[in-house]
């Protein structure tokens, strides 16, 4: 932990009237890159890193790694204790490593991706997509690959055949801004992180279309890596879901998300498939 993230802690404890637990390591905390992998990125999120150290008593580390995949083998080799994975990486990082669901919003039961464009775009559907450049996210996003892909095969549109191009771009802001600026005719985002993007102001939604929806599927988990204390695991699924509107809004509007509940590795099944139908499991 850096010297202000020790003072920081330090002032907290005092706050708290209880000792620091200077004997205990860091909690290493880490969030799969959906929204980038920038110091600015982890430096907005320094509420939820407080406020979890506060829950649990003890000092907390927050690591976004440089991409999805590098979240996964943190989890495998030890280096996080605690990550917020997509659902694909979910299923990958459990498949290798047998991470531990803990909890998820409850949107994360019922998420989309959106199909974006230009708003000036003559792109309306699926179908015409055909002969258009694309920007999917990272490889390993379940919301800005895994169903998106899924919508175009089920449409009749394959990504490999039928567009003049496609290109990962490692993260959904990067894809707004790759459809705002005309870099790519279209794109697939995470439904949050798009309307979080346009609130902010990070991007121009009026220069922007949602063309295409998909159906609900599953999506991101907070998750434990094998071998973590059960009680650290209880801590942080409490911590998750006290979380209430109204009195956390600046965490659950980093975490994008209004109630956590409970995951269940079984709500995964309909994903696992999914990938696996599309060789990306």
């Amino acid at each position: 932990m850096r010297v202000g993230g020790w003072r920081l802690w330090i002032g907290l404890c005092l706050a708290l009237r209880i000792a620091p637990i200077w004997a205990a390591s860091p909690l290493r905390v880490g969030m799969v890159p959906d929204a980038g992998a920038t110091q600015v990125s982890i430096e907005e999120k320094a509420p939820l890193q407080t406020y979890l150290a506060q829950r649990i008593g003890r000092p907390v580390e927050l690591i976004i790694p440089a991409n999805y995949n590098a979240t996964v083998e943190g989890l495998g080799n030890a280096s996080l204790d605690v990550a917020y994975l997509g659902g694909l990486t979910y299923i990958k990082a459990h498949a290798r490593y047998g991470v531990i669901p803990l909890v998820q919003r409850a949107s994360d039961r019922a998420f989309h991706s959106l199909f974006i464009t230009l708003a000036s775009s003559r792109i309306m559907n699926l179908a015409d997509l055909r002969g258009h450049s694309f920007a999917f996210g990272d490889i390993n996003s379940t919301s800005g690959h895994l169903m998106p892909y899924l919508a175009m095969r089920e449409a009749g549109i394959d990504p490999k055949r039928d567009l003049a191009w496609f290109r990962y771009t490692g993260s959904h802001p990067a894809t707004a801004q790759s459809v705002a600026t005309g870099v790519a005719d279209a794109g697939a985002i995470d439904e949050s992180v798009y309307r979080a993007l346009a609130a902010e102001g990070k991007i121009d939604a009026s220069r922007l279309r949602v063309f295409y929806t998909t159906p609900a599927f599953v999506d991101y988990v907070w998750v434990a890596r094998p071998g973590l204390d059960p009680a650290v695991q209880g801590a942080i699924t409490t911590a998750f879901t006290r979380l209430a509107p109204g009195h956390d809004e600046a965490i659950l509007a980093i975490l994008r998300g209004a109630h956590f509940v409970p995951a269940d590795d079984a709500e995964y099944a309909p994903l696992r498939q999914v990938a696996r139908q599309l060789g990306l499991d």
